[in-house]
């Protein structure tokens, strides 16, 4: 699908107002043709994480919903996900969640059908190959006698492996600030293990080097300004490398850096020590969050 083709498909969630209900959303996508819901959903499986507005973010969670909700109209849309997209990684996403979700909250209720449907269906029975677990051994077993899990692992490992792996540890801080905000940008669909390269270097760097963590932060803060992205870096590596070790540089940096300062207050902190909680109390000048 082109880009203008999905910035059709999101015409309608587009067109709710801002500050729309879940209600809103769930009656506009409950109403569609499943044709055309099956186009809204791959069309948000490509959609970066800079665009991710409130009205998109009702529909991913209707979504996330419609295998526990209605699981029949869920199976719906996989088969027409499968039979009309052509775009193989964004087919894959729907066992990021849809898939594994539908099948362990009502695997003994379309298993029957499932099995019906794949007889004639490769392209369902290659994304079988995908189910990693199910509600019980007797359904997992029913999914292996019809899955290709071969051909499932074949492309999942294509599709994880990076053109140019990142080396972390050779990059400078400035190096790593661009390859964050170039890895959290990316839709689900797009990360490959560069994105976990960068998540367990982040780890190390807070365990082993949090100053340099917190360089990174400060690197990041330089050159973004999206409000999706200052929300993960918030609740993501600066919540994580908060601790009275480095409390002190957290002062420091908050004092001399407006914008740091306003990324504090998307932390949060009710787990913390009362000594730090009080700290971090007079930084953001709030009550403990």
């Amino acid at each position: 699908m082109k880009p203008t083709d999905d910035a059709a498909a999101l015409a309608p969630i587009a067109a709710l107002p801002e500050q729309g209900s879940p209600d809103e959303t769930a009656r506009l996508l409950d109403a569609m043709p499943v044709n055309e819901l099956a186009s809204t959903w791959a069309a948000l499986q490509r959609l970066s994480r800079r665009d991710q507005t409130s009205g998109i973010w009702e529909a991913i969670m209707y979504f996330d919903r419609l295998p526990h909700d209605n699981p029949n109209r869920a199976l719906d849309l996989a088969l027409e996900v499968l039979r009309s997209e052509s775009d193989k990684p964004t087919v894959m996403q729907l066992n990021g969640k849809f898939m594994m979700s539908l099948t362990y909250a009502h695997g003994a209720d379309i298993i029957d059908r499932i099995e019906s449907e794949a007889r004639d269906n490769a392209r369902l029975r290659w994304l079988l190959g995908g189910i990693l677990f199910g509600p019980d051994k007797l359904f997992k077993q029913r999914i292996l006698a019809i899955a290709d899990p071969e051909a499932w692992k074949a492309d999942e490992i294509a599709r994880r492996t990076p053109k140019q792996p990142l080396d972390c540890a050779a990059m400078s801080v400035q190096e790593l600030a661009r390859a964050w905000v170039e890895q959290h940008s990316k839709s689900d669909r797009d990360r490959d293990d560069n994105f976990f390269a960068m998540m367990d270097y982040e780890g190390e760097l807070r365990g082993e080097n949090p100053d340099k963590a917190i360089d990174l932060i400060v690197a990041i803060l330089a050159i973004e300004t999206n409000p999706a992205l200052l929300s993960l870096l918030s609740a993501g590596p600066l919540e994580d490398v908060i601790s009275m070790e480095t409390i002190d540089r957290i002062e420091r940096e908050a004092q001399a850096n407006k914008r740091f300062h306003d990324l504090l207050g998307g932390v949060w902190y009710y787990r913390a020590s009362d000594e730090l909680k009080a700290r971090l109390d007079a930084l953001v000048g709030q009550v403990s969050r």
